[in-house]
């Protein structure tokens, strides 16, 4: 069977049980059973039956999260039609240019107000359907088997962020969604056990990215009851609602949780309250450094049925694992989760490996790490210990890019642009990105994540941290405070003898061409709405690098040659 048709099997198995459901108002559940779902997908599949679309032809959507997205790309795939998904949060110039180089058949638009954007793009439009169109009527369709695909046969089209340049269309066939799925139900069994009731799955994360689309896909693979986030200003609210057993983050989420759950142990417990949390967090340390510390463990065995179950508890009580991926994860932050008492499994993957290359193994997550690589598959390390792959997961091309594809595909193997390192285990740690690297007037080439983690570490109170320098003499970075104040440096909520303090600790342990010289704190933190995210919440580099240009600048001028 393919992997739709075990989809459509599976949901067939469950008609009369819930599969998805929908957190409306941040406070109820509106939930649909198989045969439910079913119908739905049926009337999608007539509605597209009727405009003429065949095997091969393209049709975009552009919605948020919802079980009408689910219904339709479901049709969609199951007519043989390749889907385009767009990010509703995409700017108007980079969703007009994703339609032009897509040139969808059709584009569906989740409601009057997604039309009215799609419309502000300036650009032309395909034909464009509304989903109300689309699921009108109630009359009802006889079910039909899903059209079987070989594994060649592209069945999605995933747009790529564009980082540093256009987006490029990551062509996704049904080997390789077949093959990831199989990968992630093997780790999502070991993870549940022997548990006979559907896994509670959560999920916020939009379905146009690869990672969500293979969550999404997992769930209704398998025997879950899938949940979905309908308003993302109210997430805890829902994950509350929800109670899930699992879901997939981004790190910015979770650091996030991190930094509210300490924020109210000091309003509650004052002065106290945050010397005790400290005390038990840093036994925690040291317990897994293999420490002693008999007084601090006493502090750390007082916390668990207390403070760690009332932190616990507003991620719900079924939670078992967060798992996170898309961007670095700060390894304090995983660690606070662990010592609470909740893992956080990271995966490691990009869109052209359909989402996924490497999963922590729930039984024995190391911090810092994204685990080994899936079973099936071939990493190793090339050129400036750049991450290679190869194996059913990997993509079979850009669309209409044949030279950027066979670049990226060179000898057999995809090259990621990420850097990496092995243990002994065979776990890995990704360490840097390619692309990112700083190369300074004196040649040294310096990957900027590694530092920009180091010194994150030791200063929580950053929102975010980003090293600069790229042919000058040195490193600078820049600090955004969690709480920008307007005004000068010395007006910041950040205290700058702290963070000339933690740039000294940092670079006593630097070689010199390494050591960060200065430093520059913004008033501005860095968002998606503002240009300087992604909507995944990776650094937009470039763009930072545009915006405060004139700062960066300043940082040089006193700065001996």
């Amino acid at each position: 069977m393919t992997f739709l048709e075990q989809i459509f099997a599976r949901i067939e198995r469950a008609s009369a049980e819930p599969v998805v459901a929908e957190v409306r108002d941040g406070e109820r559940l509106v939930s649909f059973t198989g045969a439910e779902l079913l119908a739905q997908i049926q009337r999608a599949r007539a509605f597209i039956a009727t405009r003429g679309l065949r095997k091969g032809d393209r049709a975009a959507i552009y919605a948020r999260n919802g079980v009408r997205w689910i219904a339709l790309d479901l049709a969609l795939m199951a007519e043989g039609v390749i889907v385009v998904p767009l990010d509703p949060r995409q700017v108007a110039t980079e969703t007009s240019s994703v339609l032009r180089d897509a040139t969808p058949s059709l584009l569906f638009c989740g409601d009057a107000r997604a039309l009215t954007t799609m419309q502000e793009t300036g650009g032309a439009l395909p034909q464009t359907v509304l989903f109300d169109e689309v699921f009108a009527g109630d009359d009802p369709l006889p079910p039909s088997a899903p059209m079987h695909h070989a594994d060649s046969d592209p069945v999605t089209i995933i747009y790529t962020s564009g980082t540093s340049g256009e987006a490029k269309g990551v062509v996704l066939n049904a080997g390789n969604i077949a093959f990831v799925l199989s990968r992630t139900n093997e780790r999502l069994d070991k993870l549940m056990g022997r548990s006979s009731r559907p896994d509670r799955v959560f999920q916020y994360a939009p379905f146009w990215s690869a990672a969500a689309r293979v969550l999404l896909l997992t769930s209704l693979s398998r025997n879950s009851f899938l949940i979905l986030s309908t308003d993302l200003i109210k997430l805890i609210e829902e994950v509350r609602v929800a109670q899930p057993d699992y879901f997939v983050n981004i790190p910015l989420f979770l650091e996030r949780v991190r930094r509210k759950a300490e924020d109210m142990i000091r309003e509650r417990g004052g002065a106290r309250g945050a010397a005790f949390y400290a005390r038990a967090f840093n036994a925690y340390q040291k317990q897994r450094n293999g420490e002693s510390d008999a007084i601090g463990f006493l502090y750390l065995w007082l916390a668990r049925p207390t403070l760690f179950r009332a932190i616990r508890g507003r991620l719900g009580q079924n939670i078992r694992a967060l798992i996170c991926g898309s961007a670095p994860l700060a390894i304090e932050t995983q660690l606070f989760f662990m010592m609470i008492g909740i893992p956080v499994l990271q995966v490691y993957g990009l869109t052209e490996t359909t989402a996924i290359c490497t999963m922590d193994d729930p039984a024995n997550p190391v911090p810092g790490r994204v685990g080994p690589a899936i079973s099936g598959i071939e990493i190793k390390l090339g050129e400036d210990d750049e991450i290679l792959v190869r194996g059913p997961n990997i993509f079979s091309g850009y669309w209409q890019r044949p030279e950027q594809t066979a670049k990226a595909l060179a000898e057999g193997w995809f090259h990621t642009g990420d850097q990496g390192e092995l243990d002994s285990t065979g776990t890995w740690r990704i360490t840097g990105r390619l692309k990112n690297l700083i190369v300074l007037n004196s040649g040294h080439n310096v990957a900027p994540e590694p530092l920009e983690s180091a010194l994150a570490e030791r200063l929580p109170e950053a929102q975010q941290i980003v090293l600069v320098g790229n042919f000058q003499n040195s490193l600078s970075v820049l600090i955004a405070a969690s709480n920008p104040s307007s005004g000068s440096n010395g007006n910041s909520s950040l205290n700058l003898p702290n963070i000339q303090s933690a740039l000294d600790a940092l670079n006593s342990e630097l070689p010199h061409y390494k050591k960060i010289r200065a430093f520059h704190v913004v008033h501005e933190t860095f968002t998606h709405e503002n240009g300087l995210l992604t909507t995944t919440g990776k650094l937009k580099r470039a763009a930072i690098a545009q915006r405060f240009a004139s700062e960066i600048e300043a940082l040089y001028k006193n700065q001996p040659s």
